[in-house]
């Protein structure tokens, strides 16, 4: 999907808070609709249609709620004292009854309306399709889907603000200079596209791409130029995911094991516990082995995160073999029918022989264990370092498989370009990202709500 593609279906769709809303002003309406038909009543001079409106009112309440058709019925009726069919003008006493009974009318549809709408579900539970299933029996997506896209790209829009604005900031000041496509021009988007994080050999394959296209060429103003630059940028993107896989593998049968690599403070073992948390909730068992034994407080910090998520650790002493607590864990895993063991493991500095010999040893040990296993090598980076972790990424590559990286704390920096240097230079897929400090941050990449998030604001589309 190209960029305008994306920023078109971004424009179209109708929010899932739009339909809630809308459903609102609906109930709002009939519970107006029925307000109206209780004034009627109380402000008529005949008993006969005093109690036909009243009935049509109540009808009418009953559309939006039970208990909006109880409340308005105890109050039109106590609002239609009859009235004597000879007398067409109401003594000062009757009227005043008749108005106090209109607004008692008005104030008990107003509450019984509130009541409806905020107990009232847009579309009945038994209705509704399952969330894993994605569409409803019409083909249309559910209530429930739809506001949980729309949750997941306002993360992203949250999330990403720092990169957005930086990354705006940078090609506003490129294009206050723009005046025609020399020399100059590329050199100076090659220096913003750099300073962005986009990595050099993105910034280069771009420049290139646009000097052999010419497709500034005819650009006449400045959104226009904006708009082919960040295209260029997001078509070489998708070129670059070609075959990527962003889903986790999991075992077609027994427990999936996935481990975690990083240095030390990127936060892979806040990324396992948050993690582990997302399974929980999604009814899988759970258990995680501390295999981080030389870090000072590593199974401590870890073992808080399996309480708080009521999931099963399995830990060693500290110091101790980091492969024999891997070993503990796979055995417990098949023992008890774990459905995932997540599997921390030590992260000093990542060109250390040591290391990677420890990180082979935990994969001999799985795979002798469970054939498949570890069915993911998650390498865990830190958004906020820029280059650094693009550097991370290709030495932790070199010397391990690594099938996926969980880029976090990219609410924190401006940087989130390093996204596009990751898939363009590794080819490796970011599986998840971290949108901030909350348990529920930690969100599966979402490509399109990505450039969507990155790019908003800067892309005017027809």
């Amino acid at each position: 999907m190209g960029l305008f593609d994306i920023f078109r279906r971004h424009k179209k769709e109708t929010p899932a808070s739009d339909h809630v809303a809308s459903t609102s002003l609906t109930t709002a309406s009939s519970a107006s609709t029925s307000t109206t038909g209780a004034d009627s009543v109380s402000a008529s001079g005949s008993g006969s249609h005093q109690t036909g409106v009243a009935s049509a009112s109540t009808e009418r309440s009953s559309s939006v709620s039970q208990s909006t058709s109880s409340i308005l019925s105890t109050s039109v009726s106590q609002s239609a004292a009859p009235l004597s069919q000879s007398s067409l003008s109401a003594s000062t006493s009757d009227l005043e009854s008749a108005s106090a009974a209109a607004s008692l009318s008005k104030d008990a549809a107003n509450q019984s309306t509130t009541m409806a709408a905020s107990v009232s579900p847009a579309v009945p539970s038994s209705e509704m399709p399952d969330e894993t299933a994605g569409q409803a029996p019409s083909g249309e997506k559910s209530t429930t889907t739809a506001l949980n896209e729309d949750q997941q790209e306002k993360k992203y829009d949250r999330g990403l603000e720092k990169s957005r604005t930086g990354f705006g900031t940078r090609l506003n000041r490129f294009l206050a200079n723009f005046r025609h496509v020399d020399e100059d021009f590329f050199d100076d988007l090659e220096d913003m596209l750099i300073e962005s994080d986009v990595g050099y050999d993105m910034a280069m394959k771009l420049s290139d791409s646009l000097r052999k296209e010419v497709k500034l060429e005819n650009a006449k103003s400045k959104q226009e130029v904006s708009n082919v630059i960040i295209e260029k940028m997001v078509d070489l993107y998708e070129e670059a995911g070609q075959g990527e896989n962003p889903d986790l593998r999991m075992a077609a049968e027994g427990p999936t094991v996935i481990m975690f690599v990083g240095v030390n403070g990127a936060g892979k073992t806040t990324t396992i516990g948050k993690m582990a948390a997302l399974f929980k909730r999604q009814g899988k068992k759970v258990l995680l082995a501390a295999a981080d034994t030389f870090r000072a407080g590593a199974t401590e910090q870890l073992d808080v995160w399996a309480q708080r998520d009521g999931v099963d650790i399995v830990t060693g002493p500290e110091n101790g073999d980091p492969a024999a607590v891997v070993f503990d864990a796979v055995q417990k895993a098949k023992r008890e029918d774990y459905d995932v063991l997540f599997v921390d493991t030590a992260g000093r500095l990542q060109n250390k022989v040591n290391l990677m010999n420890e990180l082979a040893k935990m994969k001999r040990i799985l795979t002798r264990e469970i054939p498949d296993a570890p069915h993911e090598v998650l390498l865990v980076l830190d958004a906020t370092t820029g280059q650094n972790a693009l550097n991370q990424a290709k030495l932790f590559k070199q010397s391990t498989d690594v099938t996926g990286i969980v880029l976090t704390k990219l609410d924190g920096t401006a940087r989130g370009g390093i996204v596009l240097a990751i898939r363009n230079e590794l080819h490796l897929p970011v599986k998840y990202v971290g949108l901030g400090e909350k348990v529920d941050d930690l969100q599966k990449f979402n490509a399109s709500d990505f450039v969507y998030g990155l790019f908003k604001g800067l892309v005017e589309v027809d």
